[in-house]
């Protein structure tokens, strides 16, 4: 067990998390996420939600294909009459379900794109991320192939000119043995075989998009596979609604011996194609495999050198699962314990995926100052920011100061720092909020201290995913380790406030000072007169964002 180190709040996010590769920008997304979370609250935030706002568009996108597929007449022939039919339907149905797929294939491409742009901004590519972004590229390419081959299933001019734009693409490159344009030469040359291929692309595609998506959260534990309720219905209706004031129609039957001068693109599905008119096929596929060059490359971006990862202490190690439980990315899995005991198993650490965040050790039953041990060893730790330092370094904060007030603030260090700390309150930085073992609130307040705050990021808005979700649920009873109900719970505030909050957490501060006036620790019992835990106190007050 490494010596106890200082933490500060310098030491725990400028050298651990990796900064983002363009930090202005990153800091201008951050203020957009904060203008959203005063519109929408930061629970219903859909900046904060785009990777479940896309699964839940793809699940609309395949519910309403399957019922377009039970009308569509899979023949070259009989394709563009059975799509046209859907206008006659009664009360607008027709128009309302052709609408919900179509819209919803432009909102899946701009929420991927946004959720592609949020996580490099937030430089959310690297370290242990990284497979999570590899397994994430291959799916922006098969989005726009099943895209695009939906456009031709309908048949009108608009799909005649996307289907031979692709031909045309397609015969660039150098190892196909025939050309395929000359399947568009005549109608007579469109048979129903050419057309099965269609339909083949258009749902083989997107179940090979379903699979990868499944694998693409394998590496998450505990996804947000879909968005708030509120959110959810709000998008389903906003499209719906869309669907019936801007109706989605046909261009007229595909005819190949003749091509429309003007058609209506869909820019956000069909941009591939002008600019393949524009320059040349060739520089089309060049700009096609460099963007995806740069998306599988960024992961190498230069960084500094990894923290170590979170370390199992056998002779500590219970085997009871809750940093299993609580990993953010998978990075624990249980083995055999080496001592060989029937049943007992043991906490084991995957060092590419874990992200030294911490909370693995708060949610550890052994992560308890009240233990008498000199030092202080637990079943699950960071060596380089141990439990065992941070109660060294609350026990010498608390005998700093001067009093008469004595104040403590629990602050993650990715979330808004104090501006400046009154002589009378000690501040000790966590790597993450989740990263704290709820009982050093108790133990601190059982050695004098009039007040606790614990802060953390936004609700969403998390580092490490959980850990401020973990934080507050341990802190309310409802997951354990759980804050003792013998804990003056009353004295005990909670912050869930992002870099850019510092005023409204000195506001937290004051009125922690104004709730819990100096001197009110003073008569608590000392740590030898523990006894039954008394009826339970007031909840822990929040401050919101």
């Amino acid at each position: 067990m490494p010596a106890p180190a200082l933490l500060t709040a310098n030491t725990l996010a400028g050298s651990h998390v990796p900064a983002p590769p363009l930090p202005r920008l990153g800091h201008a997304w951050r203020t957009l996420e904060h203008g959203f979370d005063s519109v929408f609250g930061a629970r219903d935030n859909p900046l904060k939600q785009l990777g479940a706002l896309g699964v839940w568009l793809l699940t609309l996108l395949l519910i309403s294909g399957c019922l377009l597929y039970v009308v569509l007449d899979t023949s070259a022939a009989g394709a563009y009459p059975s799509i046209a039919a859907l206008d006659a339907w009664p009360w607008r149905l027709g128009s309302a379900l052709r609408g919900l797929h179509r819209y919803g294939a432009d909102a899946f491409v701009l929420v991927m794109g946004l959720h592609l742009v949020r996580e490099w901004l937030l430089g959310r590519f690297r370290y242990w991320r990284r497979a999570i972004w590899w397994t994430g590229v291959p799916l922006v390419g098969l989005a726009f192939v099943s895209a695009i081959g939906g456009f031709w299933l309908n048949w009108d001019r608009l799909g005649q000119y996307s289907a031979e734009a692709t031909a045309q693409w397609l015969d660039a490159l150098p190892f196909l043995a025939s050309p395929l344009a000359r399947n568009f030469l005549l109608d007579q040359s469109l048979n129903d075989r050419l057309f099965t291929l269609f339909v083949f692309i258009h749902i083989g595609v997107p179940l090979l998009l379903v699979f990868g998506l499944w694998f693409h959260l394998q590496r998450i534990s505990l996804a947000q596979v879909f968005p708030t309720r509120r959110l959810a219905w709000g998008m389903l209706l906003t499209l719906l609604l869309l669907a019936l004031l801007a109706p989605v129609r046909s261009q007229g039957m595909a005819q190949l011996s003749s091509q429309s001068a003007a058609l209506a693109l869909d820019w956000w599905l069909l941009f591939i194609h002008p600019l393949v008119d524009s320059t040349s096929p060739a520089t089309g596929w060049a700009l096609v495999l460099l963007g995806f060059a740069a998306l599988a490359l960024a992961p190498l971006w230069p960084s500094p050198a990894r923290q170590p990862v979170a370390q199992v202490y056998p002779e500590h190690c219970s085997g009871c699962q809750r940093c299993l439980a609580d990993c953010p990315y998978s990075a624990i899995s249980m083995v055999p314990h080496p001592s060989g005991k029937a049943g007992a198993q043991l906490a084991q650490v995957r060092a590419d995926l874990c992200a030294s965040c911490g909370i693995c050790a708060g949610s550890c039953p052994s992560s308890t100052p009240f233990r008498s041990a000199a030092q202080l060893v637990t079943g699950i730790d960071m060596p380089q920011w141990p439990v065992d330092a941070l109660r060294a370094q609350l026990l010498q904060g608390l005998r700093d100061l001067p009093g008469p007030g004595r104040y403590l603030v629990l602050g993650c260090a990715q979330g808004a720092q104090p501006r400046q700390l009154a002589p009378d309150t000690l501040l000790l930085p966590l790597v993450c909020a989740g990263a704290l073992p709820p009982a050093f609130i108790e133990y601190a307040l059982r050695h004098g201290v009039d007040g606790v705050l614990v802060s953390g990021c936004r609700p969403g808005g998390c580092e490490f995913r959980l850990g401020q979700r973990w934080s507050a649920e341990r802190l309310a009873g409802t997951r354990a380790p759980q804050l003792r109900r013998s804990a003056a719970r009353e004295r005990l505030h909670m912050a869930w406030l992002d870099c850019g909050d510092e005023a409204a957490l000195a506001t937290a501060l004051e009125r922690l000072r104004q709730q819990c006036p100096a001197g009110c620790g003073a008569a608590q019992p000392t740590l030898e007169s523990l006894e039954s835990p008394p009826s339970p106190p007031a909840p822990p007050q929040e401050t919101p964002a």
